[in-house]
């Protein structure tokens, strides 16, 4: 059984923090960042909303990393104008590159204006969505960016698309995993997952309203079924693991490169409840980057490595220091959220939000790890 049974450490070693979106007063709430690497800078992105988590006219920002080793002032990206409507929510979900083409992607949806409240903000309850999409804008120097291609993919994405062993890209979702064979990650995506037969032919539309009623009906004896992270092992499986708001992650596995995929089981990951990532060292490890300590309000936030795939017991204590909220919002709970990872000049790179209000980027010497 997948694990992340303590054997090993936790250790200490040292890790750079380095907070690159700061919260103001306006536009207080920073969650769902993702790093990618481009013409020798690391670019960051990330959603940005007025106070609440997912409220009307959230927006995605940008920055990146100078080669002197200074971020460069966050801006937006894309914004509820280039979404054509001022319910819209975007949400970052990702960057892939390709050749000179840096791509980026959002997911968006709108709420029902019937249920916004008497100021015009969203439900309290995550729900009445409308026009869910994912799209995409492009750039070929980082800065100067295409408006919005929408794609035929009715979904918000967890993580943009990576590369399978043959180079098919996945992009992990919640309940689907589109997989295309186009290496720009643009086109022809197909749609799988574990959403069984609950759509009966029509589109398959997956976002955080949407996968509360898709557990219900596929039977899962948990709260939900969400935001996937793969990783694949020496024997081409790819293993899903899946958030479940409970205290382990589930997985499911594909063994034909992301067209179909198992049931979901349990696995003995300990979780927290939040968003995580999965990947592979350049040594052949595997790594899970996330909160590890169910009840720990995200914290500490952990990094799990393995030899094997399945045995996740040597861990690293990445954060676990205190971080105070400045700003009050609807559901900006919990202290190291959603981390996204890349391995660039040789150091381990993780982008996680504090208090759904602060983006930090840490770093960790790979000679270092134990």
């Amino acid at each position: 059984m997948i694990n992340n049974t303590l054997v090993d450490g936790p250790y200490r070693v040292e890790v750079e923090h380095v907070e690159i979106g700061p919260p103001r007063e306006g536009h207080s709430y920073a969650h769902h960042a993702s790093l990618a690497v481009f013409q020798d800078k690391l670019y960051a992105i990330w959603s940005n909303g007025r106070f609440n988590e997912d409220d009307v006219r959230q927006r995605v920002m940008i920055a990146y990393r100078e080669t002197d080793g200074n971020w460069s002032t966050p801006c937006v990206l894309a914004d509820h104008v280039m979404a054509g409507s001022t319910r819209s929510v975007l949400t970052a979900t990702g960057m892939h590159v390709y050749g000179d083409t840096l791509i980026a992607y959002v997911g968006c949806y709108e709420y029902d204006e019937a249920q916004l409240d008497e100021k015009g903000d969203r439900p309290k309850k995550d729900a009445h969505h409308q026009n869910t999409r994912c799209g995409y804008l492009t750039s070929t120097d980082g800065i100067h960016w295409s408006e919005i291609t929408w794609l035929p993919l009715y979904m918000v994405p967890n993580h943009g698309p990576r590369a399978t062993r043959s180079g098919r890209l996945i992009i992990s979702g919640n309940i689907s995993f589109p997989y295309t064979d186009d290496p720009k990650g643009v086109s022809e995506y197909i749609v799988t997952g574990v959403y069984g037969n609950c759509f009966d032919g029509r589109p398959v539309i997956d976002d955080s309203e949407s996968i509360q009623w898709i557990t219900r009906e596929r039977g899962w004896d948990v709260r939900l079924m969400c935001e996937g992270a793969f990783y694949q092992t020496d024997d081409d499986v790819l293993h899903m693991l899946l958030r479940t708001n409970g205290s382990t992650l589930w997985c499911s596995e594909s063994v034909d490169d992301g067209e179909h995929w198992s049931e979901p089981f349990p696995t003995g990951m300990t979780d927290d409840g939040s968003k995580f990532d999965a990947g592979r060292l350049p040594d052949g490890r595997y790594y899970y980057v996330g909160n590890t300590v169910p009840g720990g309000g995200r914290n500490p936030l952990v990094l799990c490595l393995s030899e094997d795939g399945e045995n996740f017991g040597t861990h690293v204590i990445l954060s676990d220091a205190p971080y105070t909220q400045q700003f009050a919002g609807m559901y900006k709970g919990g202290l190291y959220g959603y981390p996204h990872t890349v391995i660039w000049q040789d150091r381990l790179w993780v982008i996680c939000s504090k208090r759904k209000e602060c983006i930090e980027v840490a770093s960790v010497r790979l000679e270092d790890l134990p």
